[in-house]
């Protein structure tokens, strides 16, 4: 199981890979889990049949040691509130944060953003050839 930190888990690669399996999943980060909008609206329905939040996490392929005995109890909590207010429109559409009407998509990007994403990127690839170039250094000096 990941480290916890505070209340939030969060995940190794490992259980990151694991996760991104399972197509019941559209992201994972370290600290979050996207659910696909299709598994939200069809856990929200087996839910008023009487499944129990475990019950059907677990038949979705999920391993709860891995996401946390918890989470589906929570998700369902929250998928349901959605659901109520707003139909199955508002588990369709990502509704986080306040007042939002989603996230924005990445081709709104002004030239600058992007400029500034791509040099950050650039430098991370470099950090990350640098450390792989030190690694196979390190293991042909071993051998």
């Amino acid at each position: 199981m990941g480290k916890t930190r505070g209340t939030s888990k969060l995940f190794t690669e490992h259980e990151i890979k694991q996760l991104e399996l399972n197509p019941n999943v559209m992201h994972v980060t370290a600290k979050s889990i996207t659910y696909a909008p299709e598994f939200k609206i069809a856990a929200v329905k087996a839910y008023e049949e009487g499944y129990t939040p475990m019950e059907i996490f677990r038949k979705a392929g999920f391993d709860l040691d891995v996401i946390g005995h918890k989470k589906p109890k929570h998700c369902l909590k929250r998928w349901r509130n959605t659901f109520t207010t707003h139909g199955e429109e508002g588990l369709l559409e990502e509704r986080r944060g306040k007042g939002s009407s989603g996230r924005r998509p990445t081709g709104e990007l002004s030239a600058e953003e992007k400029l500034k994403r791509a040099e950050a990127r650039i430098k991370l690839l470099e950090a990350e050839n640098e450390f792989l170039k030190k690694l196979d250094a390190l293991e042909k000096q071993k051998m």
